[in-house]
């Protein structure tokens, strides 16, 4: 049951698995920044009381399987979605899958992930791989933030399919439909459409857990959290903020590296020489999002932890709120072609 796959190396792991199913498809025009922008994958929130490995829930990215669900809607291309209640249902589905030669998303998650360096495995179930393959008793994966294609025993997919806690992912399968002539057209309107759709994500979300308001929010939490907290509480929240922004995914910086790339491949498609300096922005932002995780590190490690440090961590945040915002504003006044 070796199908023929060829494995697609990236920087997240969801831009990745859906690039490479709709490359199976017949989708080819795709890259990870074009599927990362229709998907309107960029985002913040930060959510208090609800607490993940000892902090806050934060996160850097839209919902798991947005980003699948929208590119793929975005361009008219049918999927299949099914979560179950059966492992044995989950592994009977997954099988005939394979057996017809039908490459499968999945969603996982992390902490029993074998492959895996034994530092990155911790209780996160928002993880996607793909399956594409079985050679006896072992599972083909191919894993977007794997250098290779690499495999699972079927004990070992059932448990990471079935992972409890927060975002179980209930042996979640999902794929495209059928080959697909995605046309120059559908890409362009697909860009357009997953702008807007992160405009209003980023600028128009009332409250001020999400979005820049969000980010700006968190910058004058963490110039409190010292005093509030505690030194080893609050370094245990900074941790919790580098955690979710560097070794997850690709987290703050990176995604808006990613999304930089997402404009300058866009103006290919709407030809306005303002993308291309917006994406500049977003890279900007990309690096104050790295120096503040470094800025977070020193703190929850010890080697810096003054007040003053606290203050800086929380500006360098408050910076980015202002820096995304003019960003997203300058993306409103693009004239986006049909």
């Amino acid at each position: 049951m070796k199908n023929e796959f060829h494995h697609l190396q990236a920087a997240h792991c969801e831009n990745g698995v859906t690039t490479n199913l709709l490359r199976g498809v017949g989708v080819s025009q795709l890259t990870e920044p074009l599927v990362f922008g229709i998907g309107s994958g960029l985002f913040f929130v930060h959510i208090p009381f609800l607490k993940v490995n000892k902090g806050p829930a934060i996160a850097f990215r839209t919902m798991p399987g947005l980003i699948f669900k929208r590119t793929c809607n975005s361009l008219g291309v049918p999927v299949v979605r099914k979560k179950f209640s059966s492992k044995q249902k989950a592994k009977l589905f997954l099988d005939d899958c394979l057996n017809k030669g039908q490459a499968v998303g999945c969603q996982v998650g992390v902490y029993y992930l074998t492959y895996f360096p034994k530092e990155y495995r911790f209780h996160f179930n928002a993880h996607n791989l793909i399956i594409f393959g079985k050679e006896g008793e072992n599972y083909l994966v191919s894993d977007p933030v794997m250098e290779n294609a690499t495999s699972l025993t079927e004990y070992e997919l059932e448990r990471v399919r079935f992972a409890k806690g927060p975002l179980a992912p209930r042996g979640q399968i999902y794929y495209p439909q059928l080959p697909q002539n995605v046309t120059e057209g559908d890409i362009r309107n697909a860009i357009k459409k997953g702008v807007k759709r992160n405009i209003n994500h980023m600028l128009h979300i009332p409250g001020s857990i999400a979005g820049v308001k969000g980010i700006a929010t968190m910058g004058n939490k963490i110039k409190k959290w010292r005093n509030k907290l505690g030194p080893k509480d609050a370094g245990l929240y900074l941790a919790q903020l580098v955690r979710m922004q560097e070794e997850i995914g690709t987290g703050g910086g990176g995604f808006r590296y990613i999304y930089g790339a997402f404009l300058q491949q866009a103006f290919q498609y709407h030809p306005d020489e303002k993308l291309i300096e917006i994406s500049k922005t977003f890279t900007r932002a990309g690096d104050l999002w790295r120096s503040a995780a470094v800025q977070a590190a020193g703190i929850y490690k010890g080697r810096i932890g003054a007040q003053e440090d606290y203050n800086q961590m929380g500006d360098m945040l408050i910076e980015i709120s202002a820096i995304e915002k003019d960003a997203f504003r300058a993306l409103k006044n693009i004239h986006w072609q049909s």
